[in-house]
């Protein structure tokens, strides 16, 4: 039976229980431990429910192409593709990927996939990318050939994304059952809340890989306890470092750590609420936060303050006016205040979480400066997945978020500021603002490099009008190791959250 669409985002809410899987256990010979920042709330292949997942997805899943640990993209289950003219793009597909189930990989399994994900009543966070494919053409079995409703010079870096992976057609639909993937590992176990057990998959398409023997992840929410599990011997290998432990990791000579800039915490705001509508009030908020305070209380100074978008510096679109056009600045805080009618400021929330101590530390801070302009805003700091859950539903005023954008090209903020997409716990709920939408459009069709330069220049300009979202700061991203582990990287820049992709040659041993 091919399962259908709602089928399949119901099947992957729920992962299988498959079996208990001791949450700390001896290490076995090629078995690497992974401290998780989170249980993933969900680990369906084309929702959004945080890093620790999207660890997870990127050990079971894997789409047409996706990031060589130096940045560039690599072919997965196309082993090539290119461009036949600016609305078309061709993927050849390797004659050795097979789903985890033996099924071979076909150009019609590529079609299904992309067709549930741009169905009317999909929720995959990709959706709005997909429905930009006027048409797929399958010739062959391994010839896959896209046409897209305009000029698309950024189409390949969709498929690289951990949103928009491919799974079999066939895969079961029973409570319970998951997506089959095409990746290195197997889910195999798992102890709801607490790990989940994966082993190899002996047909995964590149000979040689995994060379691990499997993966046990282990979720400690508690991030001290997830520092103390890999000094107690407990765990190989962790996420999420918490800033105040870089330093004593990286004394530890039984430890190394692992980290690369690129994240950055943001705020996103529910414009349906009284008085976040107006963008006056939104910049207002941009200028009354003081960054610098972030940087010190959250990260422990391993950061930058972001006074714009979210473009770092060594962008060919950096622009050093527009990177600080959310200055510190609360007198001016206070007259966009009084001229969007609340001179005396209002009530308010920010929703966070207390599960990662930089957000909660960020909120904090946000909290402290917005009540020095008159903004009195209550804190909610529930677990992760219910800040996920309640992000998605748009049951919040403010919220704090970190991560960073789908990728290093000026299309990866699209995601963050592209109102026309599905609701997201990442993106401002009930904000449209066409000029934005019809920029990121533009970019994305456009060729020529000085050209794009231009457009998201304006984009820039707009955003920092508007105030779509607020940028807060970077942040240094760390994961941390004994010296056994080998191959594993954190990737640079917007890419850091993509590391679990080294995974498939990492060693421990």
């Amino acid at each position: 039976m091919t399962p259908t669409r709602r089928s399949l985002l119901a099947a992957g809410a729920a992962l299988p229980f498959l079996g208990a899987v001791p949450a700390r256990a001896q290490r076995q010979p090629g078995v690497l431990r992974f401290g998780l920042s989170s249980f993933p709330p969900s680990i369906q292949p084309w929702v959004n429910t945080g890093t620790a997942a999207a660890t997870v997805k990127l050990l079971i899943y894997r789409g047409l192409v996706s990031f060589a640990p130096d940045g560039t993209l690599r072919g997965e289950l196309a082993e090539s593709w290119q461009n036949e003219n600016p609305t078309t793009w061709v993927f050849r597909l390797r004659e050795n990927a097979v789903f985890q189930n033996g099924d071979r990989v076909t150009s019609e399994d590529i079609r299904w996939n992309l067709e549930q994900m741009a169905a009317e009543r999909s929720t995959a966070f990709y959706r709005g990318q997909a429905q930009r494919i006027a048409r797929i053409e399958t010739p062959d079995a391994r010839t896959v050939r896209l046409v897209t409703m305009e000029p698309m010079v950024t189409l390949p870096l969709w498929f690289a994304n951990y949103h928009m992976m491919m799974v079999s057609p066939r895969s079961p639909t029973g409570a319970g059952s998951l997506p089959i993937g095409a990746g290195p590992f197997v889910l195999k176990g798992q102890e709801r809340g607490v790990s989940l057990d994966l082993e190899p998959f002996d047909r995964y398409y590149k000979p040689g890989l995994p060379k691990l023997r499997g993966v046990r992840m282990i979720a400690y929410a508690d991030e001290n306890l997830r520092v103390a599990a890999l000094q107690a011997g407990d765990v190989d290998l962790i996420e999420y470092v918490p800033w105040q432990a870089m330093a004593s990791i990286e004394a530890d000579p039984k430890l190394r750590l692992d980290a690369a800039d690129g994240p950055f915490m943001y705020l996103t705001f529910n414009t349906t609420r009284p008085h976040l509508g107006d963008a006056r009030v939104r910049r207002a908020i941009a200028h009354a936060i003081r960054r610098e305070d972030i940087v010190k209380a959250a990260f422990f100074g391993r950061g930058s303050p972001l006074e714009g978008l979210p473009i770092p510096p060594g962008s060919p679109l950096f622009d050093a006016e527009l990177a600080t056009g959310w200055r510190y600045d609360p007198d001016r805080a206070r007259a966009l205040l009084a001229e969007a009618g609340v001179p005396n400021g209002f009530s308010t929330n920010i929703l966070s979480t207390a599960q990662y101590g930089m957000h909660k530390d960020t909120a904090e801070v946000v909290q402290q400066h917005l009540a020095a302009v008159g903004i009195q805003a209550e804190l909610r700091l529930p677990d992760w997945a219910t800040r996920v859950t309640l992000g998605n539903r748009g049951q919040f005023d403010i919220s704090v978020m970190g991560t960073t954008t789908e990728n290093n090209d000026p299309d990866g903020l699209t995601n963050l500021i592209d109102g026309s997409l599905p609701a997201s716990y990442i993106r401002s709920i009930g904000l449209r603002v066409p000029r934005i939408e019809e920029l990121l459009a533009a970019g994305r069709a456009e060729f020529d490099e000085a050209k794009r330069r231009a457009i998201y220049t304006e984009m820039q300009r707009i955003a920092l009008a508007e105030a779509p979202i607020v940028g807060l700061a970077w942040r240094s991203q760390g994961y941390a190791m004994v010296p056994e582990v080998r191959g594993f990287k954190a990737l640079a820049g917007a890419l850091n959250f993509f590391s679990g992709i080294t995974l498939e040659e990492t060693t421990i041993g």
